[in-house]
């Protein structure tokens, strides 16, 4: 499931949130949170997580840092990059085995930070244009504050292409990869899966194109008018994942069983 918008919301729990995650852990379901946020470590989040009041172990994380630093280990094992980014992504590559370089890097890794410097944005332009390989954690142009959107690594990846020419791979949602690698992690299969997001053009579409049920809530970015905008359809469409706590039991995760393309289950 997708963390902001599903479970949390501008920091604050989303009601009923706490009661679906403990019923996932009491009836023993395997589970994922992910994030394409690639600021913090798995315990950094679990740790603001536990202070809202939502129980979610740090191995229960998946955040785009920890996909890219999977995806780069298969490529190119040991390899070298150089990074924009705080230490959820500097903390995924070093354990990967991967060390940064301002140097030759294989690859220029970029994702989120609140202190984007003019300098490192430059040095980046510079190594691209050199023949370093462009890695982008995510394509999410902006992210929340309480004072507004701010630019995110979609954003200040589009600076970089527009000067280099270069286009950058991502690796986030709604890129299946990220699905792929969070179902290896939890030994889980596609058609047993599902996913809860409040995007249509994240999570949703992420969740399709990897073969899961989806389950689209309403506590976020999306709502019913706007669903219907899309060429694709989630599985089932409900107010919150409060809503979803009774179809919780021993034998598997069902949102309702709809015999057709989408069921309110809300």
């Amino acid at each position: 499931m997708d963390m902001d918008g599903v479970l949390v919301h501008e920091e604050h729990l989303i009601p009923g949130a706490d009661l679906f995650v403990r019923r996932l852990q009491a009836t023993g379901h395997r589970f994922l949170v992910l994030t394409n946020n690639s600021m913090y470590t798995p315990r950094d989040l679990a740790a603001r997580l536990a202070r809202i009041g939502l129980p979610v172990p740090a191995e229960a994380l998946w955040t785009s840092a920890l996909a890219t630093a999977q995806f780069l280990a298969g490529q190119r094992p040991g390899g070298t990059a150089f990074v924009i980014g705080e230490s959820g992504l500097t903390t995924a590559l070093h354990e990967v085995g991967y060390t940064q370089a301002t140097v030759d890097p294989d690859y220029v890794v970029l994702g989120e930070t609140r202190t984007y410097s003019f300098e490192r944005i430059a040095r980046a332009i510079a190594l691209i244009e050199s023949g370093a390989r462009f890695i982008a954690t995510n394509p999410d142009p902006t992210g929340p504050s309480p004072d507004g959107s701010l630019p995110a690594t979609g954003a200040v990846a589009a600076l970089i292409s527009t000067a280099t020419g270069v286009s950058p791979y991502f690796v986030g949602k709604p890129n299946p990869l990220m699905m792929r690698s969070a179902l290896r992690s939890i030994n889980a299969h596609s058609e047993s899966t599902v996913m809860i997001g409040d995007r249509m053009d994240t999570d949703i579409v992420a969740g399709l194109e990897a073969g899961l049920e989806t389950v689209l809530v309403l506590t976020g970015i999306a709502d019913r008018d706007s669903a219907g905008r899309f060429a694709y359809l989630p599985t089932h469409i409900v107010e919150s994942v409060a809503d979803l706590i009774d179809d919780i039991d021993d034998a598997g995760t069902r949102a309702g069983h709809s015999n057709g393309p989408m069921k309110d289950t809300a």
